[in-house]
């Protein structure tokens, strides 16, 4: 195990599990570590943890952002830990203020995704098509943005009320029979993958991955089309029986 007292705040150059692995390698992170990951997302931040030689650690979501928990975080802190990797979800900005506070506290390394590259008019975008969808829609759960926050809105994502997966398949299914598109976006918890299986229980990502559900917000909807997809949702009162 490696000493995590005097490491550093690291951004990596990119999001893919070879450059977080690097960013971990260069913190001389590895064999014997530990690094808490959220499981909610990809596995590519496990991924690239298991690739530097050390074991992802997963800590559970805000149900609100879907981004990890620091209070998740802090009691997953063993003292194997050696660093957080938090990621940005669908948009929506890690706690990174919390989260260092949290690093510098048990002298933890702190590894970053680097920051979206995605062009401005489109983000904007988004982010118009977003506040619209927030107003009109009624019957499911719209995203949260914490205060101070800035969303791109890679994917809006919205939490349909019931009894989880089959409430939340059978919205997406009446859904699709409208023309809307609806997917899910983390089908299974990274924690429940068989290259990360976990026996750990992590409540909150359990729930938001059960009743979760993206609609369309990309940059090329026009307003009829963003019309549409609230009408469509909306028509359907919130809770579909299967």
């Amino acid at each position: 195990m490696t000493a995590a007292v005097g490491r550093r705040h690291r951004i990596a150059s990119d999001t893919t599990a070879a450059a977080l692995r690097d960013a971990l390698a260069t913190l001389g992170i590895g064999t014997g570590d530990e690094v808490v990951v959220p499981s909610f997302g990809s596995g590519t931040t496990a991924d690239a943890v298991r690739l530097a030689g050390a074991a992802p650690v997963f800590a559970d979501i805000d149900p609100r952002t879907f981004c990890l928990d620091p209070e998740s975080v802090a009691a997953s802190v063993t003292a194997r830990t050696a660093a957080i990797l938090p990621v940005n979800v669908f948009g929506h900005p890690a706690p990174v203020a919390r989260l260092s506070a949290l690093a510098d506290r048990y002298a933890l390394a702190l590894v970053e995704e680097a920051g979206s590259t995605e062009d401005v008019g489109a983000v904007a975008r988004r982010r118009a098509h977003a506040r619209f969808l927030d107003s009109a829609l009624t019957g499911v759960l719209v995203p949260y943005t914490a205060p101070g926050a800035h969303h791109l809105y890679h994917q809006y994502v919205v939490r349909v009320p019931g009894n989880g997966r089959p409430d939340r398949d059978a919205f997406a299914a009446a859904l699709a029979k409208r023309g809307v598109r609806a997917t899910v976006s983390v089908p299974v918890p990274v924690h429940r993958m068989p290259a990360h299986r976990s026996g750990i229980v992590l409540p909150q990502t359990e729930l938001v991955a059960a009743d979760a559900l993206s609609l369309p917000v990309h940059s090329g909807l026009t307003q009829r089309e963003l019309t549409y997809v609230a009408d469509a949702c909306n028509a359907l009162g919130g809770l579909i029986r299967g």
